[in-house]
């Protein structure tokens, strides 16, 4: 049985903070490393342990939140000869990457916690889309992890100067890396972010090549590959589930399935990082409450005109700021109704057999 120490595992001063709060005589922690239809894979200082959820875990539980998720810290107690545990509490997370789940529900989906870097990954053959990398970079940025851009698949490009133009027009600083990992291309340049206990994300769609990368990072198969099709380039799942591993040198990979919808959830603060040009160029226009249309002295217009500003990527902006407008208020009502009906439960129990 492997053993772990938490430094190894991830582990950080700023999780002290809340430590002595969870902790008890009977309980330790461990992290998240796997989730198998509500099985958590549990490493710990004591090794490897399959754990479930507590009844109060779940009974107090108001969204999905509030469960564990690969990547989270959790306290819980042990059963050591039968290899299980049972988890009592998510600690606070330093950073996730959420998303909203598929289709018209409004609930986020947690896809990777406690991450130091997210590698956005992002193919240089027919599936390549910068409007598809805007919105994972504002994903990226929101969650409180460092974003790393990967243009994998360099072997296959080309136009490789004209894509990297296009994805250094939306990267806004944000590091760049290309890459080929069947051809071994420019992956020594990874090895900075590749510290022992640092945890990073391997996000981007079917076929960019996550899983090749990842396997070439571990230095053995620990995800099975797939061809993309051949007519759009487009992949098909590898991996099925979110997963962590643990790297030769030391650091923590999350590989993720890739999305084939990625609504977002939050970011209004994050839009105007990864939009910071337009944003800018928005202060100098001649009225405060200017709408970029036909208003006189509109910086952003006469921006677009000049070649300045891509007019393709400003009605991104605005898309994107709308759709983050109505999750927002959408995320209110929700919270609203939550609130509502805690007060209610209270108001029953504190007032029951009277």
């Amino acid at each position: 049985m492997l053993i772990f120490n938490l430094k190894q595992l991830g582990w950080e001063t700023f999780y002290n903070e809340d430590i002595d709060t969870f902790i008890e005589d009977v309980n330790t922690v461990a992290r998240v490393f796997a989730e198998h239809k509500h099985i958590y894979k549990l490493y710990t200082e004591f090794g490897e342990v399959l754990g479930e959820i507590s009844g109060n875990l779940r009974h107090e539980a108001t969204s999905q939140e509030d469960f564990p998720s690969v990547g989270d810290w959790v306290v819980i107690s042990l059963r050591i000869q039968e290899s299980r545990a049972t988890i009592h509490k998510v600690l606070p997370r330093k950073s996730k990457f959420s998303r909203k789940v598929a289709g018209v529900n409004t609930k986020e989906q947690i896809v990777a916690s406690n991450i130091d870097t997210i590698f956005l990954v992002n193919a240089l053959n027919k599936d390549f889309n910068v409007r598809r990398l805007e919105r994972y970079l504002i994903m990226a940025l929101e969650s409180g992890a460092d974003p790393v851009i990967l243009l994998s698949k360099a072997d296959l490009c080309v136009d490789l100067e004209e894509k990297l133009r296009e994805t250094e027009s939306v990267a806004m600083g944000v590091p760049i890396h290309i890459i080929s990992a069947s051809c071994a291309i420019g992956l020594d340049a990874l090895n900075q972010y590749l510290e022992p206990g640092k945890t990073i994300a391997l996000l981007g769609s079917s076929g960019v090549g996550k899983s090749t990368l990842l396997n070439y990072l571990a230095g053995k198969v620990v995800q099975e590959t797939k061809e993309v099709r051949a007519y759009d380039d487009r992949g098909r799942h590898t991996s099925t589930s979110r997963e962590m591993f643990i790297l030769d040198s030391g650091a923590i990979m999350i590989d993720t399935p890739g999305m084939r919808e990625l609504q977002l959830w939050g970011g209004s603060e994050a839009i105007g990082e990864a939009f910071e040009d337009i944003e800018g160029l928005a202060t100098q226009c001649r009225f405060s409450d200017c709408k970029h249309k036909q208003e006189p002295g509109c910086a952003i217009k006469q921006a677009i005109e000049d070649g300045l500003i891509d007019e393709i990527r400003f009605k991104s902006y605005l898309t994107l700021q709308k759709e983050i407008k109505m999750i927002e208020k959408k995320q209110i009502d929700i919270n609203r109704i939550i609130g509502n009906k805690k007060s209610k439960e209270y108001i029953n129990h504190k007032y029951r057999g009277l």
